[in-house]
């Protein structure tokens, strides 16, 4: 005796409650990847400029900038070590952030620009996409904490010296 896909399982396996003509990711779905959402358009804050966070890390102290991986991927370094990557040219704009490991997996919860870091330990760095979909002062506030997570692995006489230039620097709340 033949039987179609549809017969059973609908052809997708033994998974509870899985119907032959709905997907969890069919386009359309509320939330799936794909789906037209209207408001995706509408940014709530006004977008972060690339130069002005560029900027912002350059006023950073002792903070160097360097393309070591060529054009288009502007690396923000403190003693020797990065502590960020902007990618001015990218669409939209993206910068990758070292972050602590909780308040990683929290800011990615919370916003849908924020993502494991491109090309990066997933544990410690995010990439931000400069959408406008995050208030400009928080993501302020993460370079503020990238820089100051980098710098806390510092040698101690490193630590000691940035600390005589650096104002306290607090990580954002989660």
């Amino acid at each position: 005796m033949a039987t179609s896909a549809r017969d059973g399982d609908g052809g997708r396996g033994d998974r509870p409650g899985a119907s032959p003509d709905a997907s969890p990711d069919a386009e359309g779905a509320p939330g799936a990847k794909g789906s037209p959402d209207p408001s995706a358009d509408a940014s709530p804050f006004p977008p972060v400029e690339p130069e002005a966070l560029a900027e912002l890390a350059l006023d950073l102290p002792e903070t160097t900038e360097e393309n070591p991986f060529g054009p288009g991927a502007d690396v923000y370094k403190v003693g020797g070590r990065i502590f960020a990557i902007l990618s001015p040219d990218a669409d939209p704009p993206s910068v990758s952030l070292k972050c602590d490991p909780a308040l990683a997996l929290h800011l990615r919860d919370r916003y849908a620009a924020v993502t494991p870091g491109y090309h990066l330990n997933k544990k410690h760095w995010n990439t931000v996409a400069l959408d406008g979909s995050i208030p400009p002062d928080e993501i302020d506030d993460l370079l503020a904490h990238s820089y100051a997570c980098v710098v806390a692995g510092l040698p101690k006489a490193t630590r000691d010296r940035l600390a005589l230039l650096t104002p306290a620097v607090t990580p954002p709340a989660p």
